[in-house]
């Protein structure tokens, strides 16, 4: 049975997690953007699970957010079962 890399598992959950705080914010893309200092473009990518954040770009996104970039990991591990 072939199996996704762990890493790959998380990117989608971790890209919903974020959508959700994200639009709880009242933030657009752009304006997480400018908040965290992270490209829109980038946050979209992230979002739709096409691209993995980077451990420093998460603790740029939480902050933002006003939350624990541990929060936004336990999201995505409940997600991910």
């Amino acid at each position: 049975m072939c199996r996704e890399p762990l890493q790959s598992v998380h990117t989608k959950p971790f890209g919903q997690v974020l959508r959700k705080h994200r639009l709880a914010a009242g933030f657009s893309q752009e304006q997480l953007g400018l908040e965290s200092g992270v490209q829109r473009n980038f946050i979209s990518l992230i979002e739709t699970g096409q691209n993995k954040p980077t451990i420093t770009t998460i603790f740029k996104l939480a902050s933002a957010l006003n939350l624990k970039p541990s929060k936004l990991l336990a999201e995505t591990e409940k997600l991910t079962g």
